[in-house]
């Protein structure tokens, strides 16, 4: 055996003794983290609101009263030994501000999963299970809508195989659904709220902005995707839908028992969940920019900041005749994102609202752990008339009691 054969034997040898110590010690690692995990116990909810679930298979709550979301995004969650520490940072703030919320329903608009090589591990099952795992023990209802991180071409787990697991009816709280298979994407699906009437008070709907395109399916150069055209068809279809069951039911109620201001039924309120901005959400910050961040006739500044640099808003570089299918419809009402981690800003662009969602993040920004003004959730209370009200709520408040000591942080930044 030559000199060089042996020496190539070695690094073979030494590589393999490398990659099966980390998958062992990822192992051992999902196992620690299980345990973890099953320390948060189901939180206490007074008159618990239960879904129920339509012809269709849509899933629904029915009440005459308020109905409160809880928003999350980009809880970046590894599932690698290299960053448990900061998996079980983000399980903590997640927890905790569920279990001080108490929502009816939590919507987590994508990047669950952060499965990458310098956090150990290239399966993105870890992060998954262990989310779905706190989920269904904190006892909330909850669905999600995927960001680019949850399903990297590099990682076990495609796109597919990851709605599976969230689409597992052995799963007691989870009401996320795969959606139509014959369209683009993952997970595009409807939650709505009735009241006793049977009337569509608000209808939740989340949507895959997908991932990358073909050009970069690494992300190297943040050449994001968007939208496709017929998950837009569907989007339509399904207000069209909502509307016309809204409508059917109204004309059938007694003039006398129709609640006020019939133009909210006919055209069902709804709620939009995405993960990747649209470029809109570009086009409306730079417009408020030009105009010395001042608001124009366009834009209305509500509140929150960008943290990012330029560009500042990450979004796909494609036109897409998403939002103006939105306008064109006059349904949704407020669009709510995530995926820039360090922005938080709420703008008014063309009369729907253009919503940021706080981050969860600990480990995909360089020190992010150690800054805490963008970490939390947004509050989204809606009223049994159709309207609503958004809150943005910070982590480190008094309020969000962690079950483990809380990290200190900078909130300077």
């Amino acid at each position: 055996m030559s000199n060089g054969l042996k020496i190539f034997l070695c690094i073979l040898l030494g590589l393999g003794l490398i990659f099966g110590g980390i998958t062992v010690a990822n192992i051992l690692n999902e196992q620690a983290m299980n345990k973890y995990i099953d320390t948060f116990s189901k939180v206490d909810i007074e008159d618990q609101l239960t879904p129920e679930y339509d012809e269709n298979g849509v899933a629904y709550f029915t009440t005459d009263g308020d109905f409160k979301v809880l928003h999350l995004t980009d809880v970046h969650i590894t599932g690698g030994v290299f960053s448990a520490k900061n998996d079980k940072k983000a399980i903590n703030a997640v927890a905790a501000m569920i279990t001080e919320e108490k929502p009816d329903l939590v919507v987590v608009s994508g990047d669950i999963s952060f499965a990458v090589p310098w956090a150990g591990t290239l399966n993105n099952r870890y992060a998954h299970s262990m989310f779905i795992r706190l989920m269904e023990n904190l006892g909330v209802y909850w669905t999600a809508a995927f960001g680019n991180h949850d399903s990297e071409v590099y990682n076990f787990y495609g796109r597919s195989a990851v709605a599976d697991m969230y689409n597992n009816p052995e799963l007691d709280y989870c009401l996320f659904d795969k959606g139509d298979e014959n369209i683009f994407g993952e997970g595009d699906h409807v939650i709505n709220v009735k009241n006793t009437q049977g009337l569509i008070s608000k209808s939740f709907i989340m949507m895959d902005t997908n991932s990358y395109t073909w050009e970069d399916p690494l992300g190297i150069f943040w050449i994001y995707d968007n939208i496709h055209d017929d998950q837009i068809e569907w989007y339509e279809n399904t207000i069209k839908d909502l509307n016309a069951y809204n409508t059917s039911l109204l004309y059938s109620i007694p003039e006398s028992e129709r609640p006020e201001d019939i133009e909210n039924y006919t055209t069902v309120q709804s709620l939009l969940f995405i993960h990747i901005p649209l470029m809109e959400v570009r086009n409306a910050y730079n417009e408020y920019l030009s105009a010395g961040e001042k608001n124009t006739e366009n834009v209305k500044y509500i509140e929150g900041k960008v943290g990012e640099s330029d560009p500042y808003v990450y979004c796909s570089e494609d036109e897409e005749e998403m939002f103006e299918t939105m306008l064109s419809l006059g349904s949704t009402k407020a669009m709510f994102y995530g995926h820039d981690h360090l922005n938080n800003i709420v703008l008014d662009y063309k009369g729907i609202i253009l919503s940021y969602g706080y981050s969860i993040d600990y480990f995909a920004y360089s020190d992010i752990d150690k800054i805490g003004s963008q970490r939390g959730c947004t509050v989204i209370n809606c009223a049994p008339d159709t309207s609503f009200e958004i809150i943005h709520e910070n982590y480190y408040q008094d309020k969000y009691v962690s079950l483990y000591e809380k990290e200190v942080v900078d909130m300077t930044n």
